[in-house]
């Protein structure tokens, strides 16, 4: 058993079962200790994580700094309510504008941060009776009934309706079909600028900038979904500068405070003067905990050089993954951008997570046929040649099977 451990996995498992509500497809693992790219279970077999916290942990688990940060922090403030200034939520507010631009807003989650986007875009288009807005096929914005709304994929409706009104889809990096869902009524465009979710789709940058213009055509609000793509996940602080591509708003969750609870947007000023007292809020939102981990994860991440780490492993994933689609036809294709990586499969993948999980090696799968990587950006050369030759075995063996 592991030293952090104090039952079994199994007894841990049979307390769930009779006082946590079962919504989710757990693995009959319990996990009690990480550190970086490795996460241990009660009974202390280790494994390597490609996908540690669903993205939530970018510096891998327990990261030092992080970790000493919520630690001095605790002893001071562990909440304040938003009445009131807190330093660590102006310092961080600035650290984040200052690597992309506009003003920040606080919250505790992705869907929550989709949320302030939504509102915020139709508050701006109030004035001129516009609240429709644009989403597009296979992406993915959240749980919360806004965003679940502008999540256009049927399954993710099923039961659920009456739904938000006023969102029009289209297919993702198609953009002529966006122009044409323009009409008087409409106030704004949302899109993530790589879809996690949806199984790592990259746009073309033309579409990116065509969605821009037509933005700036038509005097619509373009908001940028980077709740998985913001803090160094794709070798830029944040995906929209991959393509020069600006949006009024962004959304952030996920990786931005390296695995505690946070989200935030950031907004152009003249749209963020739009967000009155009254109109919005969180009451967590820019908690002191929450704003030190995030300055940590930042000062993490410049100090240890941890972008350029990215292209490192970026290109080493690349490069064994294409060598592995040469020898084995059930890959369709691999898609890569920074540390997203998605291996899109002409066969189900769903059984190559527990083959992976068998041999100690973490991965998710998306979309039935998407076998789903999101790296800490601090893994190492070593942990990407490890978690590929895992990969590699499981998926010969699941081609020798078609």
């Amino acid at each position: 058993m592991h030293p952090a451990a104090t039952r079994s996995s199994q007894a841990t498992i049979d307390q769930f079962q009779q006082y946590v509500i079962p919504n989710y497809v757990r693995y009959p693992v319990c996990l009690v200790h990480g550190e970086g790219s490795y996460v241990w279970d009660a009974e202390g077999r280790r494994y390597l994580d490609l996908f540690p916290g669903w993205g939530c942990n970018i510096l891998g688990h327990s990261p030092p700094r992080v970790v000493e940060a919520i630690q001095r922090q605790a002893a001071h403030l562990i909440h304040i309510p938003n009445t009131w200034y807190t330093e660590p939520q102006g310092n961080f507010a600035a650290a984040l504008c200052q690597r992309s631009f506009g003003q920040a807003f606080f919250c505790n989650s992705g869907a929550e941060a989709v949320e302030a986007a939504i509102k915020l875009a139709r508050l701006h288009g109030a004035p001129r009776g516009r609240y429709k807005i644009i989403t597009f096929e296979n992406g993915f914005h959240g749980r919360t009934y806004a965003a679940v709304t502008a999540t256009a994929q049927p399954k993710y409706h099923v039961g659920l309706g009456p739904l938000v009104p006023g969102f029009d889809y289209a297919p993702f990096n198609d953009l002529a079909a966006a122009a044409h869902l323009i009409d008087r009524e409409t106030c704004g465009i949302l899109l993530e600028p790589v879809q996690g979710e949806g199984g790592v789709n990259i746009p073309d940058v033309e579409f990116l900038s065509g969605l821009r213009r037509l933005a700036d055509e038509h005097g619509l609000t373009l908001i940028f979904d980077e709740v998985q793509t913001c803090m160094g996940r794709t070798g830029t602080w944040f995906g929209y500068q991959h393509a020069g591509v600006q949006p009024d708003i962004l959304t952030m969750a996920k990786g931005v405070a390296g695995g505690v609870a946070c989200g935030a947007i950031i907004a152009r000023t003249e749209i963020a003067a739009e967000m009155v007292p009254g109109k919005h809020a969180s009451t967590f939102g820019g908690n002191p905990l929450a704003m030190a981990a995030g300055l940590a994860t930042i000062e993490t991440i410049e100090r240890d050089h941890l972008l350029d780490n990215v292209q490192a492993a970026s290109a080493r994933f690349r490069e064994r993954l294409i060598e592995l689609q040469a020898r084995l036809p059930i890959i369709r294709e691999v898609r890569v951008r920074g540390m997203m990586i998605g291996v899109d499969l002409k066969v189900s993948g769903v059984s190559a997570v527990g083959k992976c999980m068998e041999r100690g090696v973490l991965v998710n799968c998306t979309h039935d046929t998407v076998i789903r990587l999101l790296p800490a950006l601090n893994i190492t050369a070593e942990q990407v040649d490890e978690g590929c030759a895992v990969l590699a075995e499981v998926l010969e063996e699941l081609a020798r099977a078609v």
